[in-house]
């Protein structure tokens, strides 16, 4: 039965990775559809009369995924290999996280080749996926810029300094964190630790967690050397919610991992007094997350309305750009979750109802 529930979830997944973004573990259904065109024009550059030029790097970027999929740009450079613009090209990114990342694309702007490939950009807090496929997307752009005018570019590369990505980094190391020593240690006050530290590292300072839009993202593009750094944590936290439940341990992220999930427990700490739900409530707020699950699914696999994916509560951590009802649902939650423990994990949460089967 238990492998027969991650069937059930892989296929629900896979599904929706196909109906949302025409993809699965980065085959592009749709892509057959263009090979005539791509083969008849050159869509990745563009050279003007006066010796600019503009690079598309929608090829380019091909396998460059951000939140919820491939991230172009268009790179406007001069007759003297000025970088004079950078503007994203129509992506399936949402609007309201996409906007803090796009940020990053005046930080090229006035810039040689030689120098912007020299510029060390870090990714906005909050849209960590976006940033790092931007700043991918203009990596590449700028190298193929290097290989189409080397009359224009000094043939010497400038080498971009190596950063370390500090968010990822820890992000990582507290999911690894809880995804093993809860199985171990059996320790009150390491568990208040351990919460301490999912909402603060995977919640409020990385925005990591698991959810609809997240595991589609990842059955539609799959993973790659590229992005394996920036996912780990994501993926250690989808490991744990999908696998675990194999060897018993059913509901084991939402309980040790899951920052929004933390954070209620950690809220209901503040007071030992609870409101007492008779065994009837319990049952209809149960059968009210199983229904709305159902419909909600339906939504997502017929296309009727898939940007639902966007909003659950999880996403009031990214607070740059988190819509208003959504952190304050999520304030409301939290506030609920002093008097009944865990609320929205027990009576709302779509991802839960997901992978507690």
């Amino acid at each position: 039965m238990r492998f027969l529930s991650l069937f059930v979830v892989i296929f629900i997944l896979s599904a929706a990775a196909v109906f949302c973004n025409g993809k699965l573990w980065g085959n592009d259904f749709a892509a057959t559809q263009a090979d005539d065109v791509t083969v008849t024009q050159n869509d990745t550059l563009t050279v003007s009369p006066d010796g600019s030029m503009v690079i598309n790097t929608t090829y380019l970027g091909s396998d460059v995924s951000g939140f919820r999929g491939a991230v172009p740009l268009k790179i406007y450079i001069d007759a003297d290999g000025i970088i004079t613009n950078i503007e994203a090209l129509p992506n399936s990114e949402t609007p309201s996280f996409f906007e803090p990342a796009s940020a990053l694309l005046s930080e090229w702007k006035g810039k040689t080749v030689n120098e912007a490939q020299a510029t060390d950009v870090d990714a906005v807090s909050g849209a960590t996926f976006s940033s790092k496929a931007i700043i991918e997307n203009v990596k590449r752009g700028l190298d193929y810029a290097q290989t189409v005018a080397p009359y224009k570019i000094s043939a010497a590369k400038s080498k971009s300094s190596v950063s370390i990505d500090y968010y990822a980094i820890a992000a990582a190391v507290v999911a690894l964190l809880g995804a093993v020593l809860p199985l171990f240690v059996k320790s009150n006050a390491w568990r208040d630790i351990q919460l301490a530290l999912n909402v603060i590292v995977l919640g409020a300072w990385t925005g990591t967690f698991v959810s609809y839009a997240l595991l589609i993202r990842v059955f539609s593009d799959g993973v790659n050397a590229g992005n394996i750094l920036a996912m780990s944590a994501s993926l250690i936290m989808a490991f744990v919610a999908l696998v675990y439940p194999l060897f018993g341990r059913q509901g084991y992220y939402c309980a040790n991992i899951c920052p929004f999930g933390s954070a209620q427990e950690l809220a209901g700490k503040i007071t030992a007094g609870k409101l007492h739900l008779s065994n009837g409530v319990v049952t209809a707020l149960t059968s009210f997350r199983n229904i709305l699950w159902g419909i909600l699914l339906v939504l997502l696999l017929t296309g009727v309305w898939t940007s639902w994916v966007d909003y659950e509560l999880f996403t009031a951590f990214i607070y740059s750009s988190a819509p208003v009802w959504i952190t304050v649902a999520a304030l409301v939650f939290l506030v609920l979750s002093v008097f009944i423990p865990r609320p929205y994990c027990r009576f709302l949460c779509p991802t839960g109802a997901l992978i507690k089967g």
